[in-house]
């Protein structure tokens, strides 16, 4: 009987110090632990050669969406306790599986990777251990060569741009 109880007792104490730790900020399940209070996040400026013309904004706007969604920080427009301001500066079309046979003479692919790379500047004015300045984040997709790209565009940006979002965030805040 005692240890019925004394299983309750550790379990009670456990969801109360979890509910404590994750409600007051102190720490969050995504790894997450932040003093600051204020984020402010420039618009992302498009040096990308080729791509859709809203590339950047889109960007810029994702990556709003993420750290507001995954943190307790206040968007500000200027001068945040943390500042992240960048550019997507690559957009790139490759082919990677060559179609093997007689028959293909034109050298066409079976796939086509497309290709992002953005180059984000992170500040951190309460604590500059984790700051970095044109640190370079790209990720890629492939598509069949047969697809018109676009068809697959958007949700090609929209599968690379989670990743380098995932990548930027815990290169930041969520000190992985």
């Amino acid at each position: 009987m005692n240890s019925k109880i004394y299983k309750l007792s550790y379990s009670i104490i456990f969801i109360l110090a979890t509910a404590f730790l994750s409600g007051c900020g102190v720490y969050s399940f995504t790894g997450v632990a932040i003093t600051a209070e204020t984020l402010s996040i420039q618009t992302f400026y498009n040096d990308a050669e080729g791509g859709p013309p809203d590339l950047s904004q889109t960007f810029t706007n994702k990556i709003r969406d993420y750290y507001q969604q995954n943190t307790n920080l206040t968007l500000v427009q200027d001068d945040g306790e943390l500042q992240l301001e960048g550019a997507v500066t690559g957009y790139k079309l490759t082919p990677v599986a060559p179609t093997a046979g007689r028959d293909n003479e034109s050298g066409l692919s079976a796939l086509t990777r497309l290709t992002i790379t953005v180059k984000a500047s992170y500040v951190n004015t309460t604590d500059d251990t984790f700051n970095f300045e044109n640190k370079s984040f790209s990720f890629y997709s492939d598509y069949d060569s047969n697809q018109n790209l676009t068809t697959v565009e958007n949700q090609l940006i929209e599968e690379i741009y989670d990743q380098i979002i995932l990548d930027i965030f815990n290169a930041s805040v969520a000190n992985w």
